[in-house]
């Protein structure tokens, strides 16, 4: 994840340099939905490194540690909400982000951390070599092919113990050709495997590709005549991987018509473009979503639009986000039985990865990684219902289009035979598109409530986890809830306890504390065995 330098030393030292600091500073352009003035942003980023320095003790900050800043969240009301990663000598924190919160007048009001308070670590000098670290990543990553290491020193504090460890990345390809990639994070003194989990996160479906019809798309004009697959309004570019794995932002090809009719509207088509109109189209319904909804100008809130890849790898039958190329991926099935996934929940899907990265930056694994799997199936969702396509109808059922009759659903997750209807202590152990079935189903019953119902046509039956009867507030008010606590409250080992308390602030600021809202989504958590 990209973040901003703020500080070269000490947080003791700042104070003196904050202005010095700030002219040398590049901050992304406030979203268009704030209400802010020239210079806002930085005012709030030296209001809350001031803030650090004054309570100091709650954030867990001390000599040899430095913040970066990694999104800031401006209020109507004036309000700042300032998303900091932190370093110890130097060395990436993980699981040391935090966030201050502040009032109009900058005054510290709150603060969201991590699970790391005291980042100190003895020595920051490895007993183990990289290239140990490296071998040893490698050899824990069987099923990558062609596979290469590369191991990053940093303060590993994500399980709140703080360790020198080196976080190795193993990048290289999968059975179908497409990237794959893990993470595994070793101890930097003893060699023992802390962690290992995927860099990618992707969704997993049959294919059965849905195509969004005869629709209007954004494209650009080429100099000397034809058009490309560019959208000069959000910024996003559609291109051809030409079956490709290895892939960065100027990989393959943009795709380029002649007389700007794109496609031939067919499944399992021959015409290359025709699943490149999905995937363009999904990815400007998804940006227009975060923006006119919830005021958020792109993944990264800086207006920059993404790469978004077709035909990815041979036989590859998924999708995914990558932060590394800031791009999309989609393959293309097994182009008989088995088309590409592009349709729109989908693609509001993987696309989400990329904004909890940017923002929360929830660990890929246990709790923190089932709530980034469900903030993604809620969005992907979300998206749908904004987009209101009639080839489309909005559902609770995750990918229905291109993997009938769903790939996971809302109402009732447990039906997909793998994914948690309720927390428990063993939601910690499963993977994260099954852990993350607790959030889905507590977005419906906040949403639509409990018993039985028809929405659109489809027949739903949610049951909650404690025998109570809940009624729905509707999904707009709940989304909203939930991105405040994602981008604002939720940091990267946040749990459903944690998200649980996040919403509820969030349903503070946005509907006032003990309200209609407050207690739909307080009872919708307790009806789903969080506490």
């Amino acid at each position: 994840m990209g973040t901003t330098p703020f500080s070269r030393r000490p947080l003791a030292a700042v104070a003196s340099a904050v202005v010095a600091a700030l002219a040398a500073l590049t901050i992304p352009a406030a979203p268009a939905a704030a209400s802010t003035t020239p210079g806002t942003r930085d005012i709030a980023i030296a209001d809350a490194l001031a803030n650090v320095a004054d309570h100091a003790e709650a954030f867990g900050f001390g000599p040899s540690q430095e913040l970066l800043v990694t999104d800031v969240v401006l209020d109507a009301d004036g309000a700042s909400h300032v998303r900091f990663d932190r370093t110890y000598r130097g060395l990436p924190v993980i699981g040391g982000d935090l966030v201050v919160h502040q009032d109009a007048h900058g005054r510290f009001t709150d603060a969201s951390r991590a699970a790391a308070h005291d980042p100190t670590v003895k020595s920051t000098a490895p007993a183990v070599p990289a290239q140990v670290g490296a071998a040893n990543a490698l050899s824990a990553t069987p099923g990558i092919q062609n596979a290469v290491s590369s191991p990053e020193l940093v303060v590993w504090a994500a399980d709140g113990t703080p360790r020198l460890a080196w976080r190795t990345t193993v990048r290289g390809t999968g059975e179908h050709g497409q990237p794959a990639g893990r993470i595994v994070v070793s101890d930097a003194v003893t060699g023992e495997q802390i962690e290992a989990y995927d860099a990618h996160r992707q969704v997993s479906g049959t294919g059965n590709s849905e195509y969004t019809g005869k629709i209007d798309i954004d494209t650009s004009p080429v100099s000397g005549g034809g058009y490309t697959l560019t959208d000069p309004e959000r910024g996003h570019v559609t291109r051809d991987a030409h079956n490709a794995f290895d892939l960065n932002a100027n990989s393959g090809t943009t795709f380029t018509d002649a007389d700007n009719v794109w496609g031939d509207g067919k499944k399992f088509s021959s015409d290359r473009a025709t699943a490149a109109v999905d995937a363009h189209a999904n990815t400007a319904w998804t940006y227009d979503y975060f923006k006119n909804v919830h005021g958020r100008n792109g993944i990264k809130n800086d207006g920059r639009g993404a790469t978004v890849f077709v035909h990815v790898g041979t036989d590859w039958d998924d999708a995914q986000w990558s932060d590394e190329c800031f791009c999309m991926l989609t393959g293309d099935g097994d182009g008989k039985s088995h088309p590409e996934q592009v349709d729109l929940d989908t693609m509001g899907h993987e696309m989400t990865h990329g904004v909890t990265s940017a923002t929360a930056g929830l660990q890929y694994k246990g709790e923190p990684g089932g709530l980034d799997e469900a903030s993604s199936d809620i969005f992907g969702t979300m998206v749908e219902w904004y987009a209101d396509n009639p080839i489309d109808t909005p559902d609770y059922l995750f990918s229905d289009q291109s993997t009938p009759p769903w790939l996971r659903r809302f109402d009732k997750p447990s039906l997909d035979g793998r994914s948690a209807d309720c927390w428990s202590g063993a939601i910690s152990h499963l993977e994260p598109h099954a852990s993350s079935g607790v959030g889905r189903h507590w977005f419906y019953l906040a949403s639509e409530g409990s018993g039985s119902k028809t929405v659109n046509g489809v027949a739903y039956s949610s049951d909650t986890c404690n025998d109570y009867t809940v009624s729905g507030i509707g999904n707009q008010p709940v989304a909203k809830i939930w991105f405040r606590a994602l981008t604002v409250y939720l940091t990267s080992t946040s749990t459903y306890k944690d998200a649980h308390a996040a919403t509820l602030k969030a349903a503070t600021d946005l509907y006032g504390a003990g309200g209609t809202e407050f207690r739909a989504v307080d009872v919708a958590w307790t009806a789903v065995g969080v506490g």
